[in-house]
């Protein structure tokens, strides 16, 4: 078996290896499924219909003459626009502050409509709720009071406050509940103070919850291939967690609340590109996932996190934005986890890579123009390893006239063969592998740029020319009324001129080849075409383009080889 032959096998059995193992691994790692060992602290009690009959079981004598907890609330319904150098909110008095949009100024829809992070039909978000001693289940969803002449908020240039305020009637007694929203300028964070303890003595347990409902919406051109990133997430002693359908910390039933116990450093929903987290200063009680359905029936997440009333007043903060890798990383918490850089070992140079593309980026303004300068320079730097494989490859050509003698020679034993063979090839100081090495070297590069265009914002409806209008998916000019195995259920170009370029290629490879070789080579080429047809476009652009390097210096920078004697 030559080197084309071994390279081609090993390269297809490195694919058909890692793909699956990357694809299972898109999901950060699953939590361990709530069961008998998994104890709610003493300090909370997770709120359900069952707490309430429980409650009022035990209590019933207690209760006898009180009045049940109420909470008032004369207020209208107020609206107050939020202006900021991202986004453009509009929060509502219901519920004390809940968003009912969020509009991202940088980021747009197919439409060219900027993305709303919040779903017409799902605005009910940042709501109080606890449960009394009395066993009333309070969600404060009410209007609350507000500054009566805010209107518009300005905080391009610095941070605004709104305070709501809400009454709660316990025993014909007035206690007031206070919730502060701050906004700051270029920033995706809203900064919540929360002040319960007036309520702490009449809040069974102590404990209250704020909860997100309605998930996240979809944003993007494939929803099948984002449904694949929809999940809620928790961060418990410095790891992510990930809740998801088919776990039995969580069901395919909205009425269904799956909880995890203990501190919570966050707790999130994250799409494919945008993230909802809830970041408490001091971390949590337990915390709540509910699978819910949105507008169009598909799956969202909910969450909710548990507090102290007694506490002086509970500080947290909102992200709710893209998944910008800096932007994330900055806030050190450990957000960052929940991004997908693929396995350990790819992850350093997933960074390097984005990292390397957003700085040639600030130079130049089009992403496709940066792929075209970053095969250039990957090209330089495996110069002098490609260099090296052409000039094994030759001489291992060269010497294919002394390998058929001994194949001739040694025809009926094998093991022979073998042993004449690899003593030839150290006679003449021939590595039968040692094309292999820039392909072998190229594979985690590849491996990292697959995740770079597929999974991060920055490359999110990045154009280069022409039909390519984003880089981070396939360049598809036309969809199919079927689905192939492996190729789709589309065409898309690059693949097919990656495919030229791949036989372009191998033609100019010496022309001794058995046709074993040469079936391996066209097999290969027809394999990456149908394999690369999913990839992203930004991937075969780059794929293409070193391809085109290599043929320019085979043809011009290679020297050629005389056959060995």
């Amino acid at each position: 078996m030559d080197r084309n032959t071994i390279a081609a096998f090993l390269f297809i059995a490195i694919i058909l290896i890692l793909y699956p193992l990357y694809l299972e691994i898109i999901t950060p790692e699953k939590i361990k499924p709530p069961g008998d060992n998994i104890q709610t602290s003493s300090r909370y009690e997770i709120l359900t219909e069952n707490t309430t009959e429980k409650i009022e079981t035990e209590n019933a004598e207690a209760m006898a003459g009180r009045r049940y907890t109420v909470y008032d609330s004369p207020a209208e319904e107020k609206n107050i626009t939020i202006n900021s150098n991202l986004y453009q909110a509009i929060i509502s008095s219901i519920g004390g502050g809940s968003i009912v949009s969020f509009k991202l100024k940088h980021h747009l829809l197919k439409n060219d409509s900027t993305v709303n992070l919040i779903d017409d039909k799902n605005k009910r978000n940042l709501y109080l709720s606890f449960i009394s001693i009395d066993g009333d289940p309070i969600v404060l969803k009410k209007p609350w009071e507000t500054d009566a002449s805010l209107r518009k908020i300005d905080v391009t240039e610095k941070s605004e406050t709104i305070i709501f305020q809400q009454k709660v009637i316990y025993n014909d007694q007035n206690y007031l509940i206070e919730k502060r929203l701050t906004f700051h300028p270029n920033s995706y964070s809203i900064d919540m103070f929360l002040d319960l303890s007036e309520l702490s003595d009449i809040i069974h347990l102590g404990n209250y919850a704020v909860t997100w409902s309605g998930g996240l919406p979809q944003t993007e051109n494939n929803p099948k291939d984002e449904l694949t990133w929809f999940g809620g997430y928790v961060y418990q002693a410095g790891k992510p967690y990930a809740f998801e359908k088919l776990s039995s910390g969580i069901k395919d039933d909205p009425s269904y609340w799956g909880r995890v116990s203990g501190n919570t450093d966050w707790i999130a929903v994250r799409s494919k590109y945008f993230v909802s987290a809830l970041i408490p200063e001091t971390g949590t009680g337990p915390v709540e996932i509910n699978l819910g359905k949105a507008s169009d029936n598909q799956n969202v997440y909910n969450y909710k996190a548990h507090f102290q009333a007694n506490e002086p007043g509970s500080r947290l903060s909102l992200y709710l934005g893209p998944l910008e890798y800096k932007r994330i990383k900055d806030l050190d918490v450990g957000l960052s986890s929940i991004m997908n850089f693929g396995i350990a070992p790819i992850r350093p140079i997933s960074k390097g890579v984005l990292w390397l593309l957003k700085f040639l980026h600030q130079f130049i303004p089009n992403y496709g123009l940066v792929l075209v300068l970053f095969s250039v320079f990957v090209k330089i730097l495996v110069y002098p390893l490609t260099k090296k494989s052409y000039q094994s490859t030759k001489e291992m050509q060269a010497i294919q006239p002394l390998v058929a003698e001994l194949k001739e020679k040694h025809k009926k034993d094998p093991t022979k063969l073998n042993k004449a063979t690899m003593k030839l090839y150290k006679e003449h100081g021939v590595n039968p592998l040692g094309g292999c090495l820039p392909l072998l070297l190229q594979m985690p590069l590849l491996f990292a740029l697959f995740q770079v265009f597929r999974s991060t914002i920055e490359l999110r409806n990045a154009p280069f020319v022409f039909w390519i209008n984003d880089l981070s998916g396939p360049d598809i000019v036309y969809n199919l009324p079927f689905s192939l195995p492996i190729y789709g259920d589309h065409i898309a170009v690059l693949p097919l001129i990656m495919g030229i370029t791949m036989f372009l290629q191998q033609k100019m490879m010496p022309t001794q080849a058995s046709g074993q070789q040469k079936f391996m080579s066209y097999f290969m080429t027809g394999f990456f075409i149908l394999l690369f047809n999913n990839f992203p476009s930004g991937l075969n652009l780059y794929y293409t383009l070193f391809n085109v390097f290599t043929i320019l210096q085979q043809k011009y920078l290679t020297p050629s080889q005389q056959p060995a004697k």
